[in-house]
Parts: C-alpha cells; sequence; structure tokens
C-alpha cells in the first residue's frame, strides 16, 4: 500500500482533515493520491499513477480524522501534516465583519466565564483554595463542569510538604508553573521546577515536598476524571518501575512546528502515560482560524494575555487562566502578546495536539 514514491508528490485534495463517523465492521478504501472525486474515499483515479489506495475495516464505531492533504504519515490518519504545507495553515482576522459580530464576555467574580456549549475559562486568580495541610487546592476541570474524560485541579504548596494523594486508578499528570521542589511518587524522588510535567501510574500516589519560603504551584490533571483528590494517610510503596522516567523539562531540540506555531511533547507513553498527553507550545501575535479536535483539552496560559474565541462568544485570557474545550468545540485562540505567549495542554483521548479539523 504505497502512499507516493521519491519522485511524485499526491494531490493536495484538502488543506484539513476530513471528520468521519466510522461503523464497525465495514471496509473503507482511503485515497492517497488526493485525485479521487469522492474524498477522502477512493474512486479509482489512481490508475495510471505509483499510488494505491489504503483498506482497512473499522473494528469499532468511532469518529476519525481521515488525512485531506494526502501528505501524513499515519495513512489513512491525519497527523497534523497539513499545518506545514503551503495553505494548510491559516490565520483569522480579529477585525472582520464576522468577528465583530462575536459577544464579548467578561469577567465577574465566578472563577468561571462560560462560554458556547460546555466550553468555558477558569481563573485560577480568582478561585477560592480550600487548605489541607501545607496544601491549598480547587476544581478545574471536572465531570460536573462538563469534562467526559479528565479532571484538573490548581494547587499550591506552602513550605513544607503537602498530604498524601492517591493516583486512585487514575492516569495522573503534574504540571509546576512556580516554584521549586521535589515530587515523591510512591517512595521515589523527582526533583522538579518551573515548566516540568509528571507523571504517575494508577497505581501509585504521589506527594510535593516545598523546601523554599515562596509556594510551588501546580496543576494536576487525571484521566478518568473524578470530582476532587483522593488523599492517603500514608505513602504507599510499589513504585512502577516499568517506567523509571517520570519528568519532563522544556528542551527547544524536541519541539514541533506547526506553521508560525510550536509545541513540545512532555508527559506521553514514553513516560507510561497511554491515555492522557501533556504538550507546552507557543503562540505567536495572531488569531488562529477557527477548528475542532476530536481530543477534550484543558489549556493552561502561563503568561501574556490573549482572547479565546467559540462560535459566539469570546472571553479575554491572562496568565494562570485554564481554557477547557470539549470534543468537537468550534474555537480559536489569538494571542495579543508581542512576542507571543506559552500554553501548556493536557489532552484525553489522543497523543498528537496539532490533528484538527
Amino acid at each position: 500500500m504505497t502512499q507516493s514514491n521519491s519522485k511524485v508528490s499526491p494531490v493536495i485534495a484538502y488543506r484539513k482533515g476530513f471528520y468521519y463517523e466510522l461503523k464497525a465492521g465495514k471496509r473503507y478504501l482511503w485515497c492517497s493520491c488526493g485525485r479521487s472525486a469522492t474524498q477522502p474515499f477512493c474512486d479509482g483515479s489512481h490508475v495510471g499513477t505509483s499510488f494505491q489506495p489504503v483498506a482497512f475495516k473499522a473494528e469499532r464505531d468511532e469518529d476519525v480524522i481521515f488525512c485531506g492533504c494526502k501528505h501524513t504519515g499515519t495513512p489513512p490518519f491525519c497527523d497534523g501534516a497539513h499545518s506545514n504545507l503551503p495553505g494548510g495553515y491559516r490565520t483569522d482576522d480579529p477585525d472582520s465583519a464576522d468577528n465583530r459580530s462575536v459577544r464579548s464576555v467578561p469577567a465577574g467574580d465566578s472563577p468561571i466565564v462560560q462560554l458556547d456549549g460546555q466550553c468555558y475559562v477558569f481563573s485560577t486568580s480568582r478561585a477560592p483554595l480550600v487548605p489541607r495541610g501545607a496544601m491549598s487546592h480547587c476544581v478545574v476541570v471536572s465531570p460536573a463542569l462538563g469534562a467526559l474524560f479528565q479532571s484538573q485541579f490548581y494547587a499550591e504548596v506552602a513550605q513544607g510538604v503537602s498530604p498524601v494523594i492517591s493516583a486512585d486508578g487514575r492516569h495522573t499528570v503534574l504540571f509546576v508553573s512556580e516554584g521549586d521542589g521535589e515530587v515523591e511518587i510512591s517512595g521515589r524522588r523527582f526533583p522538579v521546577s518551573a515548566r516540568t510535567g509528571v507523571y504517575i501510574h494508577p497505581s501509585e500516589a504521589y506527594r510535593v515536598h516545598n523546601t523554599a519560603a515562596t509556594a510551588l504551584k501546580f496543576f494536576i490533571s487525571n484521566g478518568p476524571g473524578s470530582e476532587d483528590l483522593v488523599w492517603l494517610e500514608d505513602m504507599p510503596l510499589g513504585f512502577d518501575a516499568q517506567y523509571p522516567h517520570r519528568d519532563a523539562s522544556v528542551d527547544p531540540s524536541q519541539r514541533h512546528k506547526m506553521a508560525e506555531r510550536y509545541y513540545q511533547m512532555l508527559v506521553n507513553r514514553e513516560h507510561g502515560s497511554m491515555v492522557v498527553t501533556q504538550f507546552i507550545g507557543n503562540i505567536p501575535l495572531s488569531k488562529a482560524e477557527p477548528h475542532r479536535h476530536l481530543y477534550e483539552e484543558a489549556m493552561i496560559v502561563l503568561n501574556g494575555a490573549g482572547v479565546v474565541w467559540t462560535e459566539r462568544t469570546k472571553t479575554i485570557v491572562r496568565a494562570g487562566d485554564v481554557l477547557f474545550l470539549p470534543r468537537k468545540q468550534l474555537h480559536s485562540v489569538q494571542c495579543t502578546t508581542p512576542g507571543g505567549f506559552d500554553v501548556v495542554g493536557v489532552i484525553y483521548p489522543g497523543d498528537n495536539p496539532s490533528i484538527n479539523y
């Protein structure tokens, strides 16, 4: 099933992915040449070329995104390659006539600014924190707030040690936004600093050690989601040594390009996280074209400021805010800070933040 040879490139049939609902047991024939008039499927137009369609049988009913640009490395499905092709990634004019009609939703006393559907922005600066020993926390994302796959909590640890928190059978990912310290996972310690990601296996527990006078601030994400954290009296042993590498740091050499944007994977399958993926990315001074994802996402703004847009609403975001995006929610993130701003995203289910439609 050859997609192309070294001399001939496929026709770019569509500059983004094709959303499609597969049916279990049905066979599909994906067009690899880009010439078919029945995209994304083959109509025989490849005959006489070096291309062959890709045949596969759906194992279950599911939503997928077929590759439309025909340059994917994971045929027949989109891998985000279209973003780096000519015309594949477009920005949007925030001052267009259509965008000027979008209603602005101002922040109030609540930490939540509700946008279209189940989409919202949560401000950690306006959220009351519940103390428990040296740690205080609040719920940012949960099933009660509309999440289907994940939860997120914001926490601060003063000088000292946090209580022991159980992973409670969930894949857990931490992200340190400020401070230095250590994360202890079922008896093993890992040094952490600002912009460090950490993975905790579902069978483990963890706590945070902070020896500094200033608070260590971090986010806790887990999947499947829960309404609150689960506390333990003592730290259980049983660190999963199959995955000894648990911390992830920013490394410019590991960046993936997305047109003028880029991202780096932090916590992923390499660390043992099979369902929750964490990445850090940069958004330049621009507004992305509205798009959708098949994954559910919680995106943390680390610095600067911008605007989040949905179909009929928009709101300002600043450092410390979290954008919750349900699956298939039409949205656009605009950066209004010269030089761009950085974000950390946690996606579930999925392992590639560049796939959209």
